[in-house]
């Protein structure tokens, strides 16, 4: 596999980065994972500006602008030979080398981007959700970035195992709905949406914001909040959301089953999502 490492295209195997780099030794970095559909990306702009909100967030001194990502995605698609335009992209920026562990902001960063085929069938109708033991931790910062330190999605995920047909469901510390491992959550009771607010701890995914503008912009009530347990396991419908999957309702979550014939919304709001993707031009 060709990736691209700081201005260079090389394989993979000869990329090097700094035993020093301050996104290896602390943890001090971000990324954005999105697909490529017949070379076009979804939704970017809002991916760059959450990308680049959380470079500001950790002293990161590097803007990433629209054109230059969309220069490497075209030349990683040429060089890996992926003709029909169809990828799964991480775009990631560390912080680099570091005057040891002081307050300094990082001047240097490392961008290294990583390509590999997608294909949008692979994508499920539907997933099981699993409670979670393992609780969302709360955000180092003001928020939670899409950041380096993933050892609480890890822990989760080592809990519910590999099966791609499910998805573990984050809990608070005080019994709160969190989101996924990889993902938000939504759920309708009667007439009304719902969705666990940033204050939880969650990621602010860009599918999800997709979602509540979208939901909101056809006049469907959308509600941001803390709620427990009960709430989504009295829902008539769950799906969840990220920027590679897309929407996928939930078949069940535990031993509490979700008819398909009650996804009233998520259906409708999954076909959208599907078709604006695939049309979607640059």
């Amino acid at each position: 596999m060709i990736i691209y490492l700081n201005g260079q295209y090389i394989e993979e195997k000869e990329a090097l980065l700094s035993p020093f780099d301050h996104g290896f030794l602390y943890g001090i970095g971000v990324f954005e994972t999105f697909t490529s559909l017949a070379g076009q990306v979804f939704l970017l702009d809002w991916h760059l500006e959450r990308l680049n909100q959380s470079l500001r967030d950790l002293c990161i001194e590097s803007t990433i602008e629209k054109p230059f990502v969309l220069d490497i995605i075209q030349t990683l698609l040429h060089q890996n030979h992926l003709i029909d335009g169809h990828a799964r992209i991480r775009f990631n920026v560390s912080a680099g080398r570091g005057n040891g562990f002081s307050a300094d902001s990082y001047k240097e960063p490392v961008i290294f981007v990583m390509i590999s085929p997608f294909h949008p069938k692979s994508i499920l109708d539907e997933k099981q959700g699993v409670l979670l033991q393992t609780r969302r931790n709360t955000p180092e910062g003001e928020r939670r970035l899409k950041s380096h330190h993933y050892m609480n999605n890890l822990l989760a995920k080592r809990e519910v195992g590999n099966d791609p047909n499910i998805e573990g469901v984050f809990l608070t510390k005080e019994d709160d709905v969190a989101e996924g491992i990889t993902s938000n959550l939504f759920w309708r009771t009667g007439d009304v949406v719902y969705t666990p607010s940033l204050d939880t701890g969650i990621l602010n995914g860009v599918t999800r914001r997709y979602c509540i503008e979208t939901l909101r912009n056809q006049g469907i009530s959308v509600i941001v909040g803390r709620y427990p347990v009960s709430q989504l396991l009295s829902a008539e419908e769950v799906w969840m959301t990220n920027s590679v999957q897309g929407i996928i309702p939930f078949r069940k979550i535990e031993e509490v089953i979700l008819p398909e014939n009650n996804r009233t919304i998520s259906g409708k709001l999954r076909t959208q999502y599907t078709k604006e993707r695939l049309e979607h031009k640059e």
